[in-house]
């Protein structure tokens, strides 16, 4: 269960950066795992998620079964609703499998401010 706690900095534009290497989803056809290393940044409001939880939270997608593209937008969906953040993104570099990668990302950035301007040029410019 994802956690938050109170930004003591909520006037402030600051990045927050996660990277878990060792993330861990089901195929949902084959039942096999799928290895990713996820990464999720953000510009936070008034709420941040506890880090504890988040690495919980993201080793919990070990027992589900989804695809990669499902993944990172889940993820990305969840954090939204826990945190209502100003701007988020989330990226899996998920590991060959079959001969091919895929990289999923996607953003979110807060209706009607810069940070939906923001979410639109970084989904233009966006490149690993």
């Amino acid at each position: 269960m994802l956690e938050s706690f109170v930004n003591k900095h909520p006037g402030n534009d600051y990045w927050v950066r996660f990277n878990c290497p060792e993330f861990t989803s089901l195929c949902p056809i084959t039942g096999q795992p799928d290895f990713a290393e996820i990464r999720i940044s953000y510009l936070p409001d008034v709420k941040m998620v506890e880090s504890k939880s988040l690495k919980l939270y993201l080793f919990s997608f070990r027992n589900h079964g989804d695809f990669h593209e499902d993944c990172v937008n889940i993820i990305m969906k969840d954090l939204i609703k826990l945190m209502d953040p100003k701007y988020i993104e989330v990226t899996g570099i998920f590991t060959p499998r079959g001969g091919i990668s895929i990289y999923p990302y996607c953003n979110y950035g807060r209706p009607g401010t810069k940070y939906e301007e923001l979410a639109e040029y970084r989904m233009r410019n966006h490149d690993l």
